[in-house]
């Protein structure tokens, strides 16, 4: 049957059945580092009821089913979502990330359970590409260091002109290897290009636009001939410490190495040992194996070892836009199309 409302009677009948729609209840898992302050978590608070937690645990702990007992759209970044917390929790309709990488949760279970997993696909390309040279750029020159010597009176009280006390590098002339040309690669070829480098790259899907910013070569010429290699591959079996004793023999002595991709693609012992040794004269790293890192990773006492704590992606701007696409992923999900779904 149906029924023909005069008057604009239609429009505040729906209304009506809005406004009684019980909204679903949205969990936040640890949105801190999302979200330490500077952003607002009001659009998403317009889709439902929603709690934020700043954090819960990065390990499998029953303190995680405990807070999403009652949820129906979880979302996490990198508190895991087991299958046994699936199970605790069967009211789960949505689990969304805050993120783009997924293994945080098991989203084969969840497809078993009817379950969509939904990520942020691409929202830091230009920043990662950005961070990736600035790590580079801060091996050739030591600013920081410069900075601080400065300030602790060493040029006020020197008896030169100017100090330095690293070997500074100039970057223009020598060959930029890239280890995955898909969009955060292509950012840093971008940057790299305007330097005057040379950029050559290996890729398992060759592309035009990758063509257009650096030479594609097989991976050991890459190594052979890369004065530094730029690690921007997804984390594969295929990529799994891509970076191991036997590679690091085929590059260039003195080469220098930047990972803000994945800790895993990196055989971080061979690593170290190739630092220490001199065969790679540097390292710029953001990401490790394990995070947050454990007080025993050789690369913490390892010569000419850069690391930061896996911020390239963290500028307001890029974090923005993982809330703005959480929120449309949310919002698709629940008027029953959902997208950016991991596990289909």
């Amino acid at each position: 049957m149906t029924v023909c409302m005069q008057d604009g009677s239609f429009d505040r009948e729906r209304d009506r059945m809005e406004k009684e729609r019980i909204p679903m209840k949205i969990i936040v898992l640890d949105g801190y580092t999302e979200n330490p302050g500077d952003l607002s978590w009001g659009e998403l608070e317009k889709l439902g009821d929603l709690t934020v937690y700043d954090r819960t645990s990065y390990v499998e702990d029953p303190l995680i089913a405990e807070r999403i007992s009652s949820a129906e759209i979880v979302i996490t970044n990198k508190t895991p979502i087991s299958r046994a917390t699936i199970d605790r929790c069967p009211g789960i309709k949505l689990i969304a990330l805050l993120a783009t990488g997924y293994n945080v949760v098991d989203h084969v279970y969840a497809k078993e359970k009817g379950i969509p997993v939904v990520n942020v696909p691409t929202y830091g390309t230009q920043i990662v590409g950005q961070y990736a040279v600035g790590l580079l750029l801060e091996i050739c020159a030591h600013y920081g260091y410069h900075d601080e010597t400065v300030k602790a009176g060493r040029w006020e009280n020197g008896l030169d002109w100017c100090y330095w006390d690293h070997p500074m590098i100039e970057l223009c002339g020598k060959t930029a290897g890239i280890i995955g040309l898909g969009r955060i690669g292509q950012a840093t070829a971008r940057i790299l290009n305007a330097m005057d480098m040379n950029v050559i790259a290996y890729d398992v899907c060759e592309s035009e636009a990758g063509k257009k910013l650096a030479r594609y070569v097989e991976l050991d010429m890459l190594f052979a001939r890369s004065d530094v290699i730029f690690l921007h591959c997804p984390l594969f079996p295929l990529t799994e410490g891509i970076i191991n004793k036997n590679n690091i023999a085929k590059m260039k002595d003195g080469v220098i190495l930047i990972n803000n991709s994945r800790g895993q693609l990196v055989v971080e012992q061979d690593l170290a040992d190739a630092l220490n040794s001199g065969k790679v004269y540097a390292a710029g790293l953001d990401v490790v194996s394990t995070e947050p890192i454990k007080g025993d990773n050789p690369l913490l006492k390892a010569k000419n070892c850069l690391i930061t704590p896996h911020i390239a992606w963290a500028a307001q701007a890029s974090r923005q836009r993982i809330m703005d696409i959480t929120v449309s992923n949310v919002k698709a999900f629940l008027d029953g199309d959902a997208v950016n779904v991991v596990n289909r």
